[in-house]
């Protein structure tokens, strides 16, 4: 997968209205009123946010078929998808899948985000926040999938990782605070406008980048396959993953960590164009080891969710106790506000957290942050988009404002009661991640976990 723009406006179809240029969080869209925008590509962290917002569009009902099958083919898209196409769009993937999934020589595995199955059913008709889990397991095994596994099972990962990473840093003298590095719209905005301060990120690599190393590592020797033969589909709800999985530097097992990346909406297409009736799907499970997860892998789709699952395991690791019964439920971290601050005991030790919550918003804090008027301050988590992940670019395409704010709240509600019903709440609880860590990668920031699981940042 090349790395070339991510989110594009087609000028045939802007109108004009600039309401991408108001959502867009790095300010990279230009343009004078009435008249097609642009894109500053040097700017732009791919978010695609202006992809859901924008309004320009051509139909085959309004602007005739010759010219709506035009611009699909010039998308890339299947000749099933018959919705309006705007002019704010993401680069699609779909043949590349389809293509994948035809290749007796590749054996595909498939991750799905947290916030891909609180928001895939709205395509299919079913009501807003419909928690589709298992259906969506079921189709990709329709869909021909080798292995399902789950970029929950790798955000339990990431929180041992990157739970282990601050407890060393505040124990040990490390840079803080420590700025959380799964949302790669932020890590280019940071990389791009504040490279000086790339030294608070984490150094995890996402959940996405660390199950495509695991899958083409471990997950190659549980399925007694050459990992070359190894075909990772990544189902996202960010249009900025597509250009994190084709950084650089995203291929430490020796193979790129993940092939392709498509969006909560590019999946319901293909699943659409297989003449699979998804409403109709039983629950099926992920598959085994790489599919188990934690509610705390869960709630990574909702703004406040990293934090809170770092949370309950950095009050383990820092303790050596359990929180339990309500505790478990960080909610000082919750909520939607832009910038928000909260103190959770742990022991003896007072961690002072931070959330900021759409990108806009992490400005100040890094001013701030700058003029050293963030001493004291442990751990911050970013997310680009207004609500976290829940309301990424590529989640499925809501035009109507109030809508749109209807469909975030119940995806959000949807995550937590996910959480609130799994039989385990916290990442060390993982039986599957316990395992990987006794027979693969020995411990948490061990030598090997590092050169799979951790990344180096640079200006982009």
């Amino acid at each position: 997968m090349a790395n070339r723009s991510v989110v594009q406006i087609d000028e045939d179809l802007c109108v004009g209205c600039q309401e991408c240029t108001k959502v867009c969080p790095a300010f990279a869209i230009e343009g004078d009123a009435g008249r097609p925008q642009k894109i500053v590509a040097e700017r732009c962290v791919m978010c695609g946010q202006c992809v859901q917002v924008c309004t320009g569009y051509v139909s085959a009902l309004e602007q005739g078929y010759e010219a709506y099958s035009k611009k699909r083919a010039e998308r890339g898209l299947p000749d099933t998808v018959n919705e309006p196409l705007f002019a704010a769009y993401n680069t699609s993937h779909v043949n590349e899948v389809i293509a994948a999934l035809a290749d007796p020589a590749k054996f595909t595995i498939v991750q799905a985000a947290p916030a891909v199955r609180v928001a895939l059913s709205e395509d299919f008709g079913l009501p807003l926040g419909t928690l589709s889990a298992g259906k969506m397991a079921a189709a990709f095994r329709r869909l021909g999938f080798k292995q399902i596994y789950d970029t929950n099972f790798a955000a339990d990962l990431t929180i041992m990782e990157e739970g282990t990473e601050l407890v060393e840093r505040v124990t040990k003298g490390g840079v803080l605070p420590m700025f959380t590095s799964c949302c790669p719209g932020w890590v280019r905005f940071i990389e791009n406008a504040y490279p000086e301060l790339t030294k608070h990120l984490s150094t995890c690599k996402s959940p996405q980048q660390m199950a495509g190393a695991v899958f083409k590592t471990c997950g190659a020797t549980l399925n007694g396959v050459d990992p070359a033969s190894v075909y990772t589909v990544s189902v996202m709800p960010c249009t900025a993953k597509a250009f994190e999985a084709a950084r650089e530097e995203m291929k430490a097992s020796g193979f790129r960590d993940i092939d392709v990346v498509i969006t909560t909406r590019e999946l319901a297409y293909i699943i659409k164009q297989a003449g699979i009736d998804f409403a109709a799907l039983p629950d099926e499970p992920f598959d085994d080891p790489l599919g188990e997860y934690t509610g705390a892998g869960a709630i990574f789709g909702v703004t406040g969710g990293v934090m809170e699952a770092a949370v309950r395991t950095g009050y383990t690791l820092i303790t050596g106790k359990e929180l339990s019964g309500k505790s478990v439920d960080i909610t000082p971290v919750r909520g939607t506000e832009g910038w928000r601050k909260a103190n959770i005991k742990a022991g003896d030790l007072t961690l002072r957290l931070g959330v900021v919550t759409g990108l806009k918003n992490v400005i100040p804090v890094l001013e701030e942050l700058k003029a050293g008027k963030l001493d004291g301050m442990h751990f911050i988590e970013v997310m680009t988009c207004p609500e976290g992940c829940v309301s990424g670019g590529g989640q499925p395409k809501l035009v109507s404002g109030a809508y749109r704010a209807e469909a975030y709240a119940a995806r959000r509600e949807s995550t937590f009661v996910h959480d609130r019903e799994l039989p385990k709440r916290k990442s060390h609880e993982s039986a599957a991640v316990t395992k990987i860590y006794a027979e693969f990668l020995e411990k948490p920031n061990s030598r090997k976990s590092h050169e799979l699981l951790h990344t180096r940042y640079r200006t982009v």
